[in-house]
């Protein structure tokens, strides 16, 4: 058994890429992962999983087809499974997921900057 504490900060100075999740932890098949986000993503939805964005740092807006959430440090939503979203950071923005073990980050769309979860490294 492991008992030290994870740092988040100190994890997050340990990366600088863009919009490409590093796990950290994994508690009862949900994987918790850091990323560094700047500008836009891609729309895309999780058919079977939810989606939990906490703001570490910075300003995340999550569009919806209906509305739209804004998001800053401290402050987090769950995007509901199924729900297509639309991530936009303004500025550098470090944010905390939470999903599903399996959980592919850009729902069924691939793009350029789609990171499938095997690469995703662990820091």
């Amino acid at each position: 058994m492991n008992f030290n504490a994870i740092n988040i900060l100190e994890k997050f100075s340990q990366f600088n890429e863009q919009w490409s999740p590093r796990i950290i932890a994994e508690t009862n098949g949900q994987l918790v992962k850091l990323a560094k986000i700047e500008g836009e993503f891609v729309w895309h939805a999780h058919e079977e999983e939810d989606e939990l964005f906490l703001v570490v740092k910075g300003n995340l807006t999550l569009k919806f087809r209906d509305g739209e959430v804004h998001l800053s440090e401290g402050e987090l939503y769950v995007v509901p499974k199924g729900v297509e979203h639309f991530p936009i950071a303004h500025g550098e923005c470090w944010v905390l997921l939470v999903e599903p073990k399996g959980t592919k980050h850009t729902g069924e769309v691939d793009f350029e900057g789609t990171v499938p979860e095997e690469a995703q490294p662990w820091i």
